[in-house]
């Protein structure tokens, strides 16, 4: 369960820390308050990608803190024990952002990747976009959720790891019956750069001192230039030279510490400056003692450091990188020589890969088919009370030849409705308009929550397209997934506002030079005046008022009932 969130310096938010309880938490504010910015810094939280544009203007960084308290047995926290992260039954995760667009992500105070904490978010917490219904019409995302709703993730990835493994093997298969020419001229290529870059033998940070040595070669005038002023000015020039001054310095302080004792930590350190100074020309006289130009050398470093440059672009990489070129073409080479694995070696791995691709493929169609069933039956059951009175849901999956297997198996998944009596069933595109297809997707999305073992479900304003009646279903349908589960809902509509058990207000403030978002838990008066703010009208009345009370009061009632 999401118990805390804090947010620093994040879009227009200077700093907001606020607590979770478990139930239903419900999200509101005015139009252009910024609603959904809790969700997309609980997003960056759980590794969403995030450029420069997070940080608050004027901000050196931005910086986004959650804390999970995860249920007993729950497999995040088998996760976090085998990588060490674990702490308890708490799991605190923290994303830094600097101004320039670089960040760092932290597992209970560890730093991590952040596709670990991609891993670990995707177990604590499903996030519903706005837009959410719209992916719906992709084939790809529809047989992703008949997969999750029949828990069959693994046995999809599994059987896609499969397809990979016998495609691999069949192409290398081909390229084994393309024949030795192609082997011959690769072979042939690649001793060739080998030899080449063999020859450079490049030594380790030898570009590095390359350059460095063509620059102190191609300056030798300069350089010798510099070093004279200096050593004039620090210790040779007949007046006025540094060292002198210094030890004139020195000596007229020694003079008065039997005066003052107190003068004596001075002289002490005019006596230590003395002796750096001397020791600093000294330094810079035999560098220059030992500057001499040379033409021929700095020839020689100029066309070694061009060849290195050459072979680094043919190479395509850094030219330090340059040594792991040569040793990748030498095991590339050796391979080659040693010829590989025979044809019916091959042919052999290729059959039994295929054997275990479509084995592990047939039977994810049959539990595809098996759960499509239950999902239709479930998904129809819900559409009534979501102002669909005819509406009939079903999953359509349709074998592929074999020809066209693939990664995602032996299945082409279509999600059909059927809207009206008589009418025929067909795809969410052509049946389903804006609104009916908001309602389909909001009880795909109840239906999958009450499946999910995850703790935690975010619903971003998935109400849109939805009024009346039918919004006040919702908020109750919201409520129901958040008896088991821990729910968070940013809406516009009250009917599903008043279902909350917590109530967060979003608002925007502005001295007309910055603005800012602020984000606070509603009192049960405070949360009587939203309600009857998004209720509507331009002036609030006590009749308004009371309805939104009367609303509070229904859904608080429906939870008791419901044991809630």
């Amino acid at each position: 369960m999401l118990s805390m969130i804090r947010v620093r310096n994040y879009a227009i938010v200077d700093e907001v820390e606020l607590e979770f309880g478990p139930g239903l938490s419900v999200v509101t504010g005015e139009t252009g308050a910024g609603k959904s910015i809790l969700v997309d810094a609980l997003g960056l939280a759980l590794g969403d990608r995030a450029d420069a544009s997070a940080v608050r203007h004027g901000a050196e960084r931005a910086e986004i803190s959650v804390l999970f308290e995860c249920p007993p047995e729950h497999p995040a926290l088998d996760w976090l024990a085998e990588l060490g992260l674990d702490d308890g039954d708490h799991c605190a995760l923290r994303r830094i952002i600097g101004k320039e667009g670089r960040s760092r992500a932290f597992i209970n105070n560890q730093p991590v990747r952040l596709q670990d904490l991609r891993r670990l978010g995707s177990m604590l917490v499903d996030i519903h976009g706005q837009h959410a219904h719209q992916s719906l019409l992709k084939s790809s995302n529809q047989r992703a959720l008949l997969d999750a709703h029949g828990r069959l993730e693994e046995l999809a990835a599994r059987v896609a790891e499969l397809h990979r493994t016998w495609r691999d093997a069949e192409e290398q298969l081909d390229a084994k019956r393309g024949g030795n020419a192609e082997r011959e001229a690769e072979l042939e290529l690649l001793r060739f750069q080998a030899a080449e870059l063999g020859a450079l033998a490049l030594a380790e940070r030898e570009p590095a001192e390359l350059a460095a040595e063509r620059s102190r070669l191609a300056n030798t005038d300069k350089l010798a230039a510099g070093l004279e002023a200096a050593i004039q000015a620090l210790y040779e020039a007949e007046t006025g030279a540094a060292h002198s001054l210094v030890a004139h310095a020195q000596q007229s302080i020694a003079r008065l510490v039997e005066h003052d004792e107190e003068l004596g930590a001075q002289a002490e350190r005019l006596a230590a400056a003395e002796i750096e100074l001397r020791d600093v020309a000294h330094a810079l006289i035999h560098y220059r003692d030992r500057l001499e130009s040379d033409p021929e050398r700095l020839e020689r470093v100029e066309a070694r450091l061009a060849k290195i440059r050459a072979l680094a672009r043919r190479h395509h990489v850094e030219e330090d990188a340059l040594p792991g070129v040569l040793e990748k073409l030498n095991a590339r080479i050796a391979e080659l020589d040693a010829g590989g694995e025979s044809i019916d070696e091959l042919e052999d791995r290729a059959r039994r890969a295929s054997e275990a691709y479509f084995s592990a493929a047939r039977k994810l169609s049959k539990s595809r088919n098996a759960c499509a069933a239950k999902l239709a039956e479930a998904v129809s059951a819900q559409l009534p009370e979501l102002g669909l009175p005819h509406g009939l849901f079903r999953v359509d999956v349709t074998p592929k030849p074999d020809e066209r297997a693939d990664g995602t198996g032996l299945d082409s998944v279509e999600f059909q409705v059927q809207l009206n009596p008589g009418q025929p069933f067909g795809p969410l595109a052509r049946m389903a308009s804006g609104g009916e297809l908001s309602r389909i997707g909001l009880a795909l999305e109840v239906v999958g929550a009450r499946a999910s073992a995850v703790p935690t479900f975010v619903f971003d304003e998935v109400d849109s397209g939805i009024g009346g009646g039918v919004a006040e279903i919702v908020g109750r349908k919201l409520a129901q997934i958040a008896a088991s589960h821990q729910v968070m809902c940013v809406t516009h509509l009250p009917q599903v506002a008043s279902q909350g058990r917590q109530h967060y207000r979003v608002a925007k403030l502005t001295d007309g030079r910055t603005s800012r978002t602020t984000v606070r838990q509603l009192s049960h008066e405070e949360r009587i005046e939203e309600l009857s703010r998004m209720l509507g009208g331009v002036e609030i009345t006590a009749v308004t008022r009371a309805h939104a009370e009367e609303m509070i009061g229904r859904a608080a009632e429906a939870a008791r009932s419901s044991g809630s």
